[in-house]
């Protein structure tokens, strides 16, 4: 691609951006690097410019999780999603491939997997770690989980999260626009799910499949 290759880091650590900065420059002399710190001026930058790639952190303030990569297709659908975060891949990487990202990158990953992460997606692939890639494999001649956190979707995982780290119900509702008795029915789901009946439950549950919260 001999045309400015327009990318867009969102990610509110300046010390990632910069890094994932120089990286994308060394390996491509035509990038063309654009930062974001929180996902609202994603949006903005999106509706002013047009954007050939998306570095975008799972955790970025003001993110909607999976619902993210469905409001930037909104606006610009033809723009390639590569999630940079430090997640569990076990835990997130299919989540986000599933919704439609078009990789999925642990920020621990070495600078050549990031180049080879960008070549494979300016290629028209999509990309994912050989874990990954062997955990699809996997998933399609076993049905059952062994990690009982897999079980829960998208929206228990995140209140799951936020259950860990502390929040009440109101302070959940607050931050993903729920209603109180929303967050409560998806707070019995999750202790259903995980066989525990409080949140020192979630915590141990989290701790003995090694999740970060």
């Amino acid at each position: 691609m001999d045309s400015p290759l327009n990318i867009l880091i969102a990610d509110d650590h300046s010390v990632v951006r910069q890094g994932a900065s120089m990286i994308l420059k060394q390996a491509f002399e035509n990038a063309n690097i654009v930062h974001a710190e929180i996902f609202s001026k994603v949006l903005d930058l999106l509706h002013r410019q047009p954007f050939h790639f998306i570095v975008l952190d799972i955790a970025i303030p003001e993110g909607t999780g999976v619902k993210m990569i469905e409001q930037i297709r909104a606006i610009q659908p033809h723009v390639k999603v590569l999630m940079f975060s430090a997640y569990e891949e076990e835990l997130y990487a299919l989540r986000y491939l599933k919704a439609g990202a078009d990789g999925y990158l642990n920020k621990l990953s070495s600078e050549e997997e990031f180049r080879l992460a960008f070549l494979a997606m300016i290629n028209n692939e999509g990309y994912a770690s050989d874990y990954i890639k062997a955990k699809i494999v996997g998933l399609q001649h076993k049905k059952q989980t062994d990690n009982p956190i897999e079980a829960l979707s998208n929206r228990e995982l995140e209140i799951a999260r936020l259950l860990v780290n502390g929040d009440g119900n109101l302070e959940i509702g607050n931050k993903l626009k729920l209603q109180n008795s929303t967050v409560s029915t998806y707070k019995t789901r999750i202790f259903e799910k995980l066989s525990v009946n409080s949140v020192v439950g979630l915590i141990s549950v989290f701790k003995a499949y090694d999740v970060t919260a």
